[in-house]
């Protein structure tokens, strides 16, 4: 399969292991799954044979989506929504607990539990708006109608994608530097994994359910 003519959301769809090679080489699969994967990898000047190497070689081709609407849905709330409620709280304490008793490093994270704090509650308001009102209607078979709130879901994720890379920035790509404690590692660790489950989570939505709207 010649993929470098496809884009990485497609790719994401047919090979749902590719997740996880996007974003080692932290190509945007989700709020920029548009992107042809030849001009991602020029852009960012990476080998686009040995990345598609990489994709053709995958070992585990990952879990697809549910086909069913309904299906999908629950998925995504059950997946994805309840447990960055659960997650989201425990890792804003943790960056808290963290630059107060390292605040006098200069490798402090400062500022990462108050932007943990701006993207859970902009991230409940989302989620609430899509229960509540957005996900009822694709159930019930509405269609075109639900361009414009779709268009808006869509926005939030590119809001979200750019707090994302301020979160890997902040935390130097979520490796933990030398002499760190504990629950220095653990905030790190923590963070790496809503930014993987947040990844994926706009990527069910953006290139596999969304798409069945426009």
């Amino acid at each position: 399969m010649a993929l470098q003519h496809l884009s990485v959301g497609e790719i994401a769809v047919i090979l749902p292991g590719a997740t996880a090679v996007f974003r080692r080489h932290k190509i945007d699969f989700c709020c920029k799954g548009d992107a042809l994967l030849a001009r991602e990898a020029e852009s960012r000047g990476l080998d686009l044979s040995a990345i598609e190497a990489e994709l053709h070689g995958l070992d585990t081709p990952g879990e697809h989506a549910p086909a069913e609407i309904a299906d999908l849905i629950a998925h995504i709330i059950e997946r994805y929504h309840k447990v960055h409620r659960r997650e989201f709280p425990a890792v804003i304490e943790m960056a808290r607990r963290v630059e107060s008793v390292h605040q006098a490093r200069a490798d402090c994270p400062r500022g990462l539990a108050d932007l943990l704090s701006r993207m859970f509650e902009d991230l409940e308001d989302h989620q609430h708006k899509e229960e509540a009102v957005l996900f009822p209607a694709m159930i019930s078979g509405m269609g075109p109608v639900l361009r414009h709130p779709i268009a808006r879901m869509m926005q939030d994720h590119v809001e979200l994608g750019e707090l994302l890379a301020f979160m890997a920035d902040l935390t130097d790509d979520f490796v933990p530097p030398e002499g760190a404690c504990g629950s220095w590692r653990a905030l790190y660790a923590g963070c790496s994994k809503l930014d993987a489950d947040l990844r994926e989570h706009v990527h069910l939505e953006n290139n596999i359910l969304f798409r069945r709207f426009l």
